[in-house]
């Protein structure tokens, strides 16, 4: 709940978790809650969205894409809307919206600018090996996760996060950066700290997904791992896929891998023994226990593709 300050109108852009906890962080505040940006759930759709629930509580909802359109920058204005929170949003918000609201236009971004602008922060995160991740909440300008910082909150990677571990972590220091910030706004806008990016820091990725989704047995243990966990998003769709490998004629993916810390001299992609809980793969360095498969979309655990001796070869 958002400690009592003076109300203002505020309009959420949002979708996913991040979205939906700002949602109900909002409904539960003295906020005027003006209307929720959102794209409505595919037909049939069991999932919770961001549309379903503001219309369950009584809020009016826009098509997400709308913030494309300049035209919505008058519908800010005769609303006197003064905030505009743009959280997981799917679409980039047009130029001449951002300036639309009194205060302007604020972003919660789930990596630490301005290193990691762009998409999928979080898995790129885990897939470089980084030991700390952030969210970071700026004020909105033209351009992909441009403008100056408001707040960001760090915090370290377990060993064992997966990308949709990190990502929870990332909704609920970022929710709580956003909080901060409407309370700071509602009692005086002049206290909203603005710092400018550090653009010679800056790094943008795109939607590509690093080495086009293939890996390789020669690779360090912990770069087989961490790409593994860099696109565990399970049970949910993972935007990078699954590292892929090959056994003779047969394409499969790893869905679930650990590391063991047994050195190995193998050949890498040697399937070492099996047990209950996986199978033993060989890499550069180490073996790595992998968990779970994916064979042609289906979940397969690895002792029923796998045996001892078998050579696992690169896609």
């Amino acid at each position: 709940m958002l400690a009592p300050a003076c109300e203002m109108n505020v309009v959420l852009a949002g979708e996913e978790s991040a979205g939906l906890q700002m949602l109900r962080t909002l409904a539960g505040s003295n906020h005027r809650l003006v209307a929720v940006l959102a794209a409505p759930p595919e037909p049939g759709s069991a999932r919770a969205s961001v549309w379903g629930a503001a219309r369950n509580l009584g809020v009016e909802t826009w098509p997400a894409e709308l913030v494309k359109d300049p035209s919505l920058a008058d519908r800010l204005r005769s609303e006197r809307v003064e905030i505009l929170l743009n959280v997981h949003s799917l679409y980039i918000i047009h130029p001449e919206v951002l300036p639309a609201c009194k205060l302007g236009a604020f972003n919660l971004h789930p990596g630490p600018l301005p290193r990691y602008a762009g998409l999928n922060a979080v898995s790129w995160a885990i897939f470089r090996g980084e030991r700390m991740h952030g969210v970071t909440v700026h004020r909105m300008a033209p351009g992909v996760d441009t403008g100056p910082i408001v707040y960001q909150s760090l915090f370290p990677i377990d060993a064992d996060d997966t990308a949709l571990s990190l990502s929870f972590k990332c909704v609920r220091e970022g929710v709580a950066l956003m909080v901060r910030l409407l309370g700071v706004a509602a009692a005086d806008p002049a206290n909203i700290p603005l710092v400018e990016q550090d653009l010679a820091k800056r790094e943008y990725f795109s939607g590509a997904v690093p080495e086009e989704g293939r890996f390789s047995w020669s690779w360090p243990a912990r770069r087989v791992v961490d790409f593994v966990r860099a696109c565990d998003y399970s049970p949910f769709h993972s935007p990078w896929g699954h590292p892929r490998t090959r056994l003779n004629a047969q394409e499969f993916a790893l869905a679930k891998a650990r590391p063991t810390g047994l050195a190995c001299e193998a050949l890498p992609g040697t399937v070492g023994k099996s047990m209950d809980c996986g199978v033993h793969v060989a890499c550069q360095d180490e073996w790595v226990l992998v968990n779970k498969l994916l064979v042609a979309g289906a979940s397969l655990s690895p002792q029923e593709l796998l045996r001892p001796g078998d050579q696992l070869s690169d896609v």
